[in-house]
């Protein structure tokens, strides 16, 4: 069952944090270095999603366990040296792993979708790491495509 996300849900949404975050510095410790009191600020930043009208957190539950959730909100990604685009944001999604290939994410961003766009808006984006083929796989197969490519390079240290 899909449903929009409450006050107490936070302590368990928080926790599926920790594992995704966990998760992404696996796959790329150089970006995803989640800081020690991660899970408490990410529990503050989805307390206040809850009072935002331009956010929405739902969950995904499995015989009474919250198994799954995502986070999304309204905004504009362009700044003020380009036309204004308002846009749907994803900006966490989780499942746990025992609970994937069940349709599970697919339902919570088809949910998302759907107050995405009775706001009005058109289209939506995301992050998606690039060190991370299931998540890619996942997205193209909702019909996601790249848009930008964030890189990086090192800065070459003193080899004297």
């Amino acid at each position: 069952m899909i449903r929009l996300a409450q006050q107490t849900d936070i302590p368990r949404i928080s926790q599926l944090w920790a594992q995704m975050a966990a998760q992404h510095a696996q796959l790329d410790a150089s970006t995803f270095r989640p800081a020690a009191d991660g899970a408490e600020s990410y529990a503050r930043f989805i307390e206040d999603r809850l009072r935002d009208s331009f956010a929405r957190v739902l969950v995904a539950e499995v015989e009474g366990k919250l198994v799954g959730y995502i986070s999304g909100g309204i905004a504009d990604i362009n700044n003020e040296m380009f036309e204004s685009m308002r846009c749907g944001m994803i900006t966490d999604i989780f499942v746990c792993v025992e609970q994937r290939r069940q349709g599970i994410g697919r339902r919570l961003v088809e949910r998302l979708m759907l107050w995405f766009r009775a706001c009005e808006v058109t289209s939506f984006e995301w992050y998606a790491s690039a060190h991370n083929p299931t998540a890619l796989a996942f997205w193209r197969a909702l019909g996601g495509e790249a848009t930008l490519l964030r890189m990086r390079a090192m800065i070459p240290g003193d080899e004297s």
